[in-house]
């Protein structure tokens, strides 16, 4: 644990990209392989399920520290993090032993995982008392699960392929799925990472691993700029930009796997398309969006989003909520991997695939074709209408690359502008790390009525935190300080004088919320300094921009 503690402060302390790759190269030359598989867990984003609940934690912590509630709770409002808190306010450890981060994990800290809470009471205690003052940040950061540190999963894998002399896409796709909620990764998970290729890994015939995801860069560009920036249409293939869950059907071995962009393994989840997946030619690997597929159209999101958060998928959701596969890659076909072909030989091959097999449940995105940027700019409008989020511009001799690259070939998300309404900012809530003094996380309402009707009130219906620069948030903190009304824990609420145009890619009924309506990934366009509350918008203004208009 002391080496992790060290490399995680070491990359905490720095912005360099280059001083952080050095300090995971170093770390991944000298750590014990068992030590360096759960480094690699964590700093690629990986999240072990819960050992001990927040409030046992808290609880726990305040006792050992000694403090009264309410100067635990203003400690923990000052700090803005539970880890940092709890590590600031302990005692010093009477007994500190050192072990390595592999040890910690897997013989004291997951075994804690749903023993009886006085167990677990007395097991933290020994921990803490065991545990050098040094180490005890990053401890409790993996208690939590609140751990995280500047570095990307890309650079992780970058590491790792120095270290080894490996290629860096053969090391990011022996990645794919090393995150996985329920994984114990050990010294042998690691010693796969970096060992040299080998002729059964480069065949990959029975292996249902994926392969990284090639990912766009957003293009905001003003259409009469296109043929300068990109050329014209016709090195272009252009597609609708759908708005589901990015997946990579995989066929090898007379088997089936359907694998997220977040590198889920998602196959129970659809088994509808794992049918489809026993239909496919062996060695068959697409790339596509899953979407709620009803009357040959795309659904909203939010109809897809009712079947994630399902845990048990009956005949009625099945039936009410079916799903197919927007198929835009071939990237393996017949057990050959294809990713260095040029996109448009790719698609030819998919093509000839989709019409093959004449599955419904499998559909190829629809190529679109225009003359001119201006002509596909007027096709663009339509996209709202259609479900989708905009246009994919992928260059038609690019190769399938590895995460948001361009060296393989570009592609670009051509999104339309959000929805917006003029909000009311009714409740914030302190940040957390560099936020942690500032109120920067804030509830937004609109009117239930337009002015004049009596009882009129302020209804909520979104949060966001993020859209202003520090200085606006810095006059926005004082304000909410001096308008307060009333604190309830960590959040206050205010009286309403600050008005916001809210951006958001969504909008969707929604019976969870009292505004009846839930937006999508919203977040603070502009600070409407000039427009007083009373003139913020209504519910029937956010209800007008449901699909069809409905009110």
């Amino acid at each position: 644990m002391k080496r992790f503690a060290a490399l995680y402060r070491e990359l905490d302390a720095s912005t360099a990209t280059r001083e952080k790759q050095a300090a995971l190269q170093r770390y991944f030359a000298e750590a014990p392989a068992e030590d360096a598989a759960w480094a690699v867990y964590f700093l690629a984003g990986g999240k072990p399920r819960q050992t001990v609940p927040t409030r046992t934690l808290r609880e726990l912590a305040q006792a050992a520290a000694g403090l009264p509630e309410w100067l635990f709770e203003e400690s923990y409002q000052t700090v803005g993090d539970l880890a940092e808190t709890v590590s600031l306010l302990l005692p010093p450890a009477t007994a500190p032993v050192d072990r390595g981060l592999a040890e910690w994990l897997t013989q004291h800290l997951l075994p804690m995982r749903g023993l009886p809470p006085e167990v677990q009471a007395e097991r933290l205690g020994e921990q803490w008392n065991a545990l050098p003052d040094d180490q005890r940040f990053v401890y409790f950061k993996l208690i939590t699960g609140g751990f995280r540190v500047g570095v990307s999963k890309l650079q992780v894998t970058q590491a790792l392929a120095a270290v080894a002399g490996v290629d860096a896409k053969r090391v990011a796709q022996r990645l794919m799925g090393y995150t996985h909620i329920g994984a114990l990764p050990s010294a042998a998970d690691y010693a796969a990472l970096v060992a040299p290729e080998s002729s059964t890994e480069q065949d990959q015939k029975t292996s249902g691993q994926p392969y990284p995801f090639f990912l766009a860069h957003p293009f905001n560009e003003a259409p009469e700029r296109f043929n300068e920036l990109l050329g014209t249409p016709a090195d272009w293939l252009v597609e609708w930009k759908w708005d589901g869950i990015r997946a990579q059907l995989v066929k090898r071995g007379g088997q089936v796997w359907l694998w997220s962009r977040g590198e889920e393994l998602v196959t129970e989840r659809f088994p509808e398309l794992a049918a489809l997946g026993e239909a496919l030619p062996e060695g068959s690997v697409l790339d596509g969006e899953v979407v709620v597929w009803r009357d040959g159209e795309p659904q909203p999101f939010a109809d897809l989003q009712k079947r994630i958060g399902r845990k048990a998928l009956g005949p009625k959701i099945l039936r009410e909520l079916p799903v197919a596969l927007l198929a835009y890659d071939l990237i393996e076909h017949g057990g050959q991997d294809l990713r260095e072909q040029p996109l448009h030989a790719r698609r030819a091959a998919l093509d000839a695939m989709v019409q093959e097999l004449n599955h419904p449940l499998l559909v190829a995105s629809p190529v679109l074709t225009g003359a001119t940027w201006a002509e596909l700019a007027t096709l663009r409008e339509q996209a709202r209408e259609r479900g989708t989020e905009g246009f994919m511009l992928k260059q038609r001799s690019s190769a399938y690359g590895v995460g948001r690259t361009k060296a393989a070939g570009t592609w670009w998300k051509w999104k339309i502008d959000p929805m917006s309404v003029d909000a009311v900012l009714i409740y914030a809530q302190r940040g957390h790390g560099r936020r942690a003094s500032v109120y920067s996380d804030y509830t937004f309402a609109v009117w239930n009525g337009p002015p004049g009707l009596e009882g009129r009130a302020l209804v909520p219906f979104a949060k966001a935190y993020s859209g202003l620069t520090d200085a606006e948030m810095a006059k926005v903190d004082a304000i909410i300080r001096a308008t307060t009304l009333e604190s309830f824990g960590p959040v206050r609420s205010v009286r309403p004088t600050l008005v916001f145009e809210l951006g958001f890619e969504g909008i969707a009924r929604s019976p969870r919320h009292k505004s009846g309506i839930a937006v999508r990934f919203p977040r603070m366009l502009r600070w409407r300094e000039d427009k007083p509350v009373d003139e913020a918008d209504t519910l029937q203004t956010l209800a007008a921009l449901l699909p069809g208009g409905a009110v």
